[in-house]
């Protein structure tokens, strides 16, 4: 209480309360006050909510807001606090000043002239301040308790001085003891001076309401700051006021606005000619009045206080005891709540300042910071230039630190349990808005300017992302935003105009295959959900400890890497298992995956017959729970984790299961989060510009548009933008021109921009010898070869070896077989330097066709193109319409 109350009792108190009181009249200066008090009041009930929600540490404001809202505004609002209080250092210093070269003027002892006083005097004050805050708390706090007591002593010889029959010396001065016409000539205002207006005013008074926050500004020193900071701060508030409302009422009440100062200025009680109140008590200050040179009275002597008091002395002690105290206590607060924001590391270049010293950790640099900031506004020398620049500081703190209050209370966070009740979410919002409405009312160009400070670091903060989790309400509104948006899109209707392609992508672990993290993320980034799958095949037990480990890693990898994805994973017994958990538990509502991505499974010839099954399997699983599919290849492949030599899930391009089917282990200590989220970056072609080159689209069957959606959506981002379009589809040679206009008409309904169009006519030529007999050698060694055979024969073949083909399904599959041979031929013609390219797979029946067939197909088709291909089929839904309803 003691250190907020003498940061309050600061230098407006002594030197410009009873000037502004002249200026403004006692009632509205006590709307002033009451207005000033009001703000503070709530901000106060603020701050005691917030530091009374779990343990406060150093660092003050900064840390209670920073903790609360997040680094985002908490570290804006604590570099802009941290200088405002080094500018009231200076404010403080040149009140102290301003009283010493009064002192020395009335002596006519002069050092140079009364500017340049103001700033020798200043500046040799703040040096020694700052010695008494190096040597430490203690003598800090010790020097803090005698200028409180310095102080009441001062303010009770005051009062006692108002009351004490005036002598013709302090009436000469305007001083006439307590009289209701004086009072009533000083209830109503009377303007004069550039200052001359209630904002005007109440800028240069409200610096002297901060000081609220010089207990939670040493929070750290404080040995229960939960209970110390509600308590001091509200009791300090209350007194204070008092004390301010007392002594512009008392003041008002007892000192006329002008005086002459001269003995020789007395005259007979209503004698003509006589202007003014004083003329009733027997002074005639006619002649400065309507030469504006009077030297007395409240409009023009900042010291009336220590005229009117019982001994003048006491007085300039208090000045000398309030000044001091207000500029010691910001000198203190400003290094502590810097060094706090130091150490958080949110901006560049100010970790310097960081480093603390001795036992308590002294910011000495932080100190020295402080001193060269007050210096340079000491140099001003003009105390009403200095206090509306801090003004609009102080308000943007308080601003912040109520809508830290309201916006922790309004998110319902289970972790908002402050222990101080007496605070109202509403009143904090109301002394947030009134805070801004205040700032614009005393100086726009100032309250603009903080808050494009505000803006400006919030900017950075937001732009650099510092890795920082506080439990802020920030995080706490995010997630009431999701959980909110979420439930209300599950009340949504589907339209297909709203179709957006939500990918589960098997990536296994995503830094294996960041081609494929890469591709998927291209396309669905700011615009629809991401999910990288995983699936760790073994025991519950020996896996689950696996997946805790790797998950906050792989999450690391995906922001690191700059995609916007989700991670999850599942532990099963085998594969494919495992992708159907993920196929029907992965999302939430409405956000949930309608397409399967994964990669092309290069290794199916060598790979054990069940994961073979298992691969086919998961396509038809796919499309059982209506998903699209998307089928990745790239020449190259897409698994790097022989590359990164770490551990291999034995996923869609893993080495052939063990028969045990608990797939291969992770040596322990092989990979942690740390340095999986460290490692090198592997780049790929989907991070590069493709410059003018094509992504060609085989729409070869209607599949919903799934096909033609994907390659759209890619065309759009910057690494794609100059690539051209082409659509290719199956046509007869004599129709090609009436065709390939349908064709057109139906792309420019669809609204997607694809003008080139071709048409295959000879999509349906048999293709060249050697490559059907490069497919027939492919399906050889998985023939059952039964031709030959009786029919339980060849029946007890198939249930032992369900994958391998007989010679009817050879027959019976034939053109489709030679469709994919030609297929793969036309894709050489005319694709081999695209950039992408976009086909619509051959599907499998379930049952009547082999997965060893349905995979020689997509070999076949895939095989020997240098640029990668996408194979995608939807699930039969359309995605897309050219209707507008």
């Amino acid at each position: 209480m003691i250190r907020c109350m003498l940061n309050i009792w600061g230098v407006i108190l002594y030197l410009r309360l009873p000037w502004i009181t002249a200026q403004a009249g006692i009632a509205l200066t006590w709307l002033i006050i009451l207005m000033s008090v009001t703000v503070t009041t709530i901000t106060g009930l603020s701050i005691s909510a917030i530091s009374t929600n779990g343990k406060v540490k150093s660092g003050g404001t900064y840390f209670l807001i920073s903790r609360s809202l997040g680094p985002e505004l908490g570290g804006s609002i604590g570099l802009i606090f941290a200088f405002a209080n080094a500018v009231a250092v200076a404010m403080h210093t040149v009140g102290f000043a301003e009283t010493v070269r009064d002192l020395l003027q009335e002596h006519n002892s002069l050092i140079v002239d009364p500017t340049n006083d103001i700033r020798i005097i200043g500046v040799i004050t703040v040096t020694v301040l700052l010695g008494i805050s190096l040597a430490g708390m203690e003598w800090e706090a010790k020097a803090q308790i005698l200028f409180f007591l310095v102080i009441l002593v001062s303010f009770i010889n005051y009062l006692v001085g108002t009351v004490i029959p005036a002598t013709a010396e302090k009436q000469a001065k305007g001083f006439f003891s307590y009289r209701a016409d004086i009072f009533a000539q000083n209830f109503v205002p009377n303007w004069r001076g550039p200052e001359g207006s209630f904002f005007g005013l109440f800028s240069i008074f409200f610096p002297s309401a901060t000081g609220i926050l010089a207990g939670a500004n040493i929070s750290g020193d404080l040995k229960d700051p939960a209970v110390a900071i509600p308590k001091g701060t509200l009791m300090a508030i209350f007194w204070t006021t008092v004390s301010y409302l007392v002594l512009s009422a008392t003041i008002g009440a007892c000192v006329v606005r002008d005086a002459s100062g001269s003995l020789n200025d007395t005259v007979a009680v209503g004698s003509p000619g006589c202007e003014g109140l004083a003329c009733r008590f027997g002074w005639n200050f006619t002649a400065c009045t309507q030469q504006q040179s009077c030297r007395y009275g409240l409009s023009n002597y900042y010291q009336s206080m220590s005229m009117v008091s019982g001994f003048g002395p006491l007085i300039t002690a208090g000045i000398f005891g309030a000044t001091l105290s207000s500029a010691l206590a910001c000198l203190v607060s400003a290094p502590k709540v810097f060094q706090c924001l130091c150490k958080d590391q949110l901006y560049p270049l100010i970790g310097f300042f960081g480093k603390g010293y001795g036992r308590n950790s002294e910011p000495i640099r932080g100190y020295m910071l402080t001193y060269v900031i007050a210096i340079g506004f000491i140099l001003i020398a003009e105390l009403n230039a200095i206090a509306p620049i801090i003004s609009n500081f102080f308000l943007c703190s308080y601003a912040l630190i109520n809508f830290s209050c309201f916006h922790a209370s309004i998110t319902n966070s289970p972790g908002w349990r402050p222990s101080f009740r007496y605070y109202s979410k509403w009143a904090a919002l109301f002394g947030a808005a009134v805070s801004v409405v205040i700032m614009f009312l005393l100086t726009w160009w100032a309250a603009l300017i903080a808050f494009s400070v505000v803006i400006f670091l919030l900017g950075y903060v937001l732009y650099k992302k510092p890795d920082v989790n506080w439990g802020s309400s920030m995080q706490a509104s995010s997630y009431n935003m999701a959980l909110t948006y979420s439930v209300g899109l599950s009340e949504v209707d589907e339209h297909i105009k709203n179709y957006r392609p939500q990918c589960l992508v098997l990536t296994g672990p995503p830094n294996f295959r960041p081609a494929l993290v890469d591709f998927v993320g291209t396309f669905t980034k700011n615009l629809s959900l991401m999910l990288c799958g995983n699936v760790l095949i073994g025991p519950w037990k020996q896996k689950m400890p696996e997946s805790h480990l790797m998950a906050d890693g792989h999450t690391k990898w995906l922001i690191k890497r700059k995609i916007k994805a989700f991670y999850t994973d599942v532990v099963a017994e085998d594969l494919r298992s495992g992708v159907q958990m993920l196929i029907q538990a992965a999302g939430l509502g409405k956000m949930r995956p309608n397409i399967l991505v994964l990669g092309y499974k290069r290794d199916w010839r060598t790979a054990s017959p069940q994961s073979l099954e298992d691969y086919v399997g998961i396509l038809h699983d796919a499309f059982d729970f209506k998903y699209g599919v998307c089928l990745m290849r790239m020449k190259e492949g897409l698994n790097i984790s022989r590359v990164l030599q770490a551990h291999v899930n034995p996923t869609f391009e893993a080495a052939e299961h063990p028969k045990n089917g608990t797939g291969s282990r992770a040596a322990p200590g092989t990979v942690d989060p740390t340095t999986l989220a460290n490692e090198q970056q592997a780049s790929t072609i989907f991070q590069s510009q493709q410059g003018k080159k094509t992504i060609d689209i085989y729409w070869l069957f209607d599949d919903g548009g799934l096909t033609l959606l994907i390659p759209y959506l890619l065309g759009r981002k910057k690494r794609w933008g100059k690539c051209k379009i082409r659509v290719f589809v199956g046509g007869q040679i004599n129709r090609m021109d009436e065709e390939r206009k349908a064709i057109v008409s139906l792309l420019s309904k669809f609204r997607l921009g694809f003008h080139e169009v071709h048409i295959l006519p000879d999509i349906n030529q048999k293709p060249r010898p050697e490559h059907i007999k490069r497919f027939d050698e492919l399906i050889a060694p998985f023939r059952l070869n039964d031709g030959f055979k009786d029919e339980a024969t060849v029946n007890e073949m198939r249930q032992g070896c369900p994958w391998k083909i007989s010679d009817e399904e050879v027959d019976k599959n034939r053109a489709k077989s030679l469709r994919q041979v030609r297929l793969n031929e036309i894709l050489l013609d005319y694709s081999r330097d695209a950039a992408l390219i976009a086909i619509t797979p051959p599907i499998g029946r379930k049952g009547r066709c082999p997965s060893s067939l349905y995979m020689a197909w997509l070999e076949t088709l895939s095989q020997d193109l240098r640029p990668p291909i996408i194979l995608t089929r939807g699930n039969q839904e359309n995605v897309l319409t050219f209707y507008c309803q």
